[in-house]
């Protein structure tokens, strides 16, 4: 070796000396820090426990300080104890009593992220995106979704009022749910769609155990029933499950030795790369559709045959978790689940939507458009992170009016449909008959339905402000025969929505729940707009290419 070679080796020898010195020394400052602060913790914990002037006790305030401490993470790491481990293994193992929702936390507050299809929130409307203000009375600010997913689980049969706000309303609503046992099947429907049905569709609900399979299974199922032309993949509502479920998915339709996603974060040993192994089981057109409900996992999915190309995203905006966690094992029968890293999918972007400061209860930095950044896909398209997966093309389902809600809320659908097939063996329709309409608007009268606009609400406001005032009554008449008239418009203007509900619940009692998603299929406008890029490749090729 030269001179001038060994002065470089001993250089680099220096470097390599230094930063492995800075490494430890860092190491050593936060284990230092770990301990003072505990010391200091353990002490005024003792001393509040034994000393302070009331009697307290002493795991409520510890559980107290933790929890406190978790809070300025995020609102995924959080602690059970004995009773929470029992309730969140009942939930992962798909089966339990309750209402059938997926509690998520957003911009402060408690949200449904998806309901569980046929369960009873989805049977009574409540939808993705509304916030949960309350349970049984019990208001929900401050608590965490599992605490709130615990509010909502009892034993069968039993009832639970559930109390949201829902966007473009100003007036709470009110859900009276029965309790059932919820059983979550990874795959809700699988079938073939369209004019000539020679395209597959496949509804995910969940990734549990064996998802992926169950979806090679399904499209080995379809191909030999039919020469497919493509695949509409509906991850809508679907609020994630086990990663490797999603891998083994993204897994069916592209080439071997891609990666799909990376979870990266602090510590070296959780981080882990997902490439493809199999070869390719699909080659034709698919179209994936979300919305604001399709989270974590879904996203995984989404994301990646967005980034790769490979398929065209049709929707609404996902919710954007990207945190993973992990459930480490406690003393005395407790847990801690606890954010460990994030997803990152093949153009490099993660797909978490807000960032946390850590400086107060779940404080976040939303995501502001000036600051997202841009990354390419394989093609060279502009994708962007910070929102979670953005679709391609946006499309998404009409918000119900209030009438619509009233309708659901008090269940006269479920009524109606009840009614009627105890009096009548078959119905064997491919739309709602204008008789039956009619019959069903007699059975509103029959049952003295009335619900109350925002309108209406303002107007009682009113009256009660003018009470007494010379002449006000006659004023007061005319706004209330006008909103008469408003809700009588209302309703034929509501009657396509409302005869297209009622339709799908009498199928649902004559065919069962895959006769009514069946038949949603054939008048649900994203399925609709899906076909119309299966049917025109060109148009699809165009956007994935970018041109």
């Amino acid at each position: 070796m030269t001179k001038k070679g060994k002065y470089k080796a001993a250089f680099a020898a220096v470097i390599i000396g230094l930063a492995s010195v800075g490494i430890a020394a860092q190491q050593t400052d936060i284990y230092f820090l770990i301990k003072k602060n505990f010391s200091i913790f353990s002490k005024a914990y003792e001393s509040v426990a034994l000393e302070y002037v009331d009697e307290v006790d002493p795991e409520i305030l510890m559980r107290n300080g933790i929890d406190a401490m978790l809070e300025t993470l995020d609102p995924y790491t959080v602690m059970f104890n004995e009773s929470q481990n029992e309730q969140s293994e009942i939930m992962s193992r798909g089966n339990y009593a309750g209402i059938g929702i997926e509690a998520g936390y957003r911009d402060g507050e408690v949200v449904v992220i998806a309901p569980v299809e046929g369960g009873p929130a989805e049977q009574v409307g409540i939808r993705a995106g509304d916030v949960i203000v309350a349970v049984d009375g019990v208001s929900t600010e401050g608590l965490q979704p599992e605490e709130v997913n615990v509010l909502t689980s009892g034993e069968i049969g039993s009832e639970v009022t559930v109390t949201i706000e829902r966007f473009g309303l100003d007036q709470e609503l009110d859900f009276t749910l029965t309790r059932k046992r919820i059983e979550v099947t990874n795959i809700s429907y699988s079938g073939l769609i369209g004019e000539n049905d020679k395209t597959g569709y496949i509804r995910l609900s969940q990734f549990g155990s064996n998802s992926s399979e169950e979806i090679r299974e399904s499209l080995i199922n379809l191909s030999n029933e039919a020469d497919l032309e493509g695949l509409v993949l509906d991850l809508r509502d679907n609020p994630g499950g086990i990663l490797q479920e999603a891998v083994g998915i993204i897994d069916k339709f592209i080439e071997p030795g891609i990666t799909v996603v990376d979870i990266r974060g602090r510590v070296a040993e959780y981080n882990q790369t997902f490439m493809t192994r199999e070869p390719v089981m699909f080659e034709k057109p698919i179209v994936v559709l979300m919305n604001g409900g399709s989270a974590s996992a879904s996203e995984v999915v989404a994301g990646a045959l967005q980034d790769l190309d490979r398929a065209l995203i049709i929707g609404e905006q996902s919710f954007g978790k990207g945190l993973v966690q992990i459930v480490k094992p406690l003393p005395y029968n407790t847990s801690l689940k606890i954010t460990i890293s994030r997803y990152y999918i093949p153009s490099g972007r993660s797909i978490q939507a807000v960032q946390y400061t850590h400086q107060g209860k779940n404080d976040v930095v939303m995501d502001v458009d000036s600051s997202r950044q841009e990354f390419k896909t394989r093609n060279g398209r502009t994708v962007f992170e910070g929102r979670g997966i953005e679709p391609d093309i946006e499309a998404g389902n009409e918000e119900l009016s209030i009438l619509e809600i009233a309708l659901l809320q008090k269940g006269l659908y479920f009524d109606f449909a009840t009614e009627y097939e105890s009096q009548n063996s078959d119905f064997d329709y491919s739309e709602l008959p204008d008789p039956i309409f009619e019959d069903f608007k007699k059975y509103l009268e029959e049952n003295n339905f009335i619900y109350r606009t925002d309108s209406e609400k303002l107007l009682s406001e009113l009256k009660a402000e003018l009470q007494g005032v010379e002449g006000a009554s006659d004023q007061l008449e005319s706004l209330n025969m006008a909103i008469d008239r408003e809700k009588l418009s209302r309703f034929e203007e509501d009657t396509p929505n409302i005869k297209r509900t009622l339709f799908l619940e009498l199928i649902s009692r004559y065919e069962g729940q895959s006769g009514r998603v069946k038949a949603g299929l054939r008048s649900d406008p994203e399925v609709l707009k899906a076909l119309e890029f299966i049917y025109n490749t060109t148009d699809l090729n165009k956007l994935l290419a970018g041109e």
